[in-house]
């Protein structure tokens, strides 16, 4: 590989911006992911994601900005799927099955009154380095600060509610307010990650991560330092090989998170582990 050629990616502003966004969006996306997974709820990021699907065909149909637009009625459609899992006759799987191939419908149909997938909704789809602006910078900065902060000051109810939420909510944890924090960060962070993952490959992110380092670590917080690495690693290498290949970012990420998934698993059974 050209040495030089990489230095020279580090010079244009554009994988600067996707550096950084992608670093922190992956430090964000494997911190939330190790919650989500370990309560069995990880597939809200793939409901997630296909509302924000129609939420950037609304915004793009509209010509307003995607972060305007998605952010709000993202976290507003994770409210809707936690008021949904609470209902006897509706569990989790349901709700977020409800919630996401409704918002796939309403995306193809606003999609359709545009006259078809454009150049800019398809980047959308499957992520592009190029789409990286100021904006999302300053964004994933200030959200990496504020889901590192959340998880280092509510670390021990988010331990507690992890494992046995019935048990947090005897402890006097009020998991209402837990549920919908998460349901926050995990919407801000699949909004931003869009742009460097796209929306259909964004929940990969969260859930990659955080079962790789499942199959090595010893404990909660090797998990997170596990996926953090992982995820970290993952997209810093997809970056620099959709640009030097001219392969699809959101693509190249997720199937080197799928690498190192097979790599992890294949040692933990090599060790002898099951």
């Amino acid at each position: 590989m050209n040495i030089e050629l990489l230095f020279r990616a580090l010079s244009y502003t554009f994988m600067q911006r996707a550096l950084l966004v992608g670093i922190l969006i992956a430090i964000s996306s494997s911190f939330l992911g190790i919650f989500l997974v370990l309560r069995r709820y990880s597939m809200i990021g793939d409901g997630l994601a296909h509302v924000s699907f129609a939420t950037v065909a609304l915004a793009l149909l509209l010509n307003q900005s995607p972060l305007v637009i998605s952010i709000p009625i993202v976290i507003g459609a994770s409210f809707l799927i936690l008021k949904l899992s609470e209902e006897n006759r509706i569990g989790g799987d349901a709700a977020i099955g409800l919630v996401s191939s409704f918002s796939v419908a309403l995306g193809v149909f606003i999609s359709s009154l545009a006259k078809g997938f454009n150049v800019d909704l398809f980047s959308y789809l499957f992520g592009s380095i190029l789409v990286i602006g100021k904006t999302d910078v300053y964004f994933s900065i200030v959200l990496s600060i504020v889901v590192l902060s959340t998880v280092i000051y509510y670390y021990h109810d988010l331990f507690a509610l992890t494992f046995d939420e019935e048990y947090a909510s005897v402890m006097g944890k009020n998991t209402k307010k837990l549920n919908q924090l998460i349901s926050i960060l995990t919407s801000i962070t699949i909004v931003l990650g869009i742009r460097v993952v796209g929306t259909m490959l964004i929940s990969s992110l969260i859930i990659f991560p955080t079962v790789t380092a499942l199959q090595v670590s010893k404990s909660f917080k090797s998990t997170i330092i596990y996926a953090v690495s992982v995820s970290i690693v993952s997209v810093v290498i997809g970056i620099f090989a959709s640009f030097l290949f001219d392969l699809p970012t959101g693509a190249s990420i997720v199937l080197i998170n799928g690498f190192f998934f097979a790599i992890f698993t294949l040692w933990r059974i090599g060790k002898g582990g099951r």
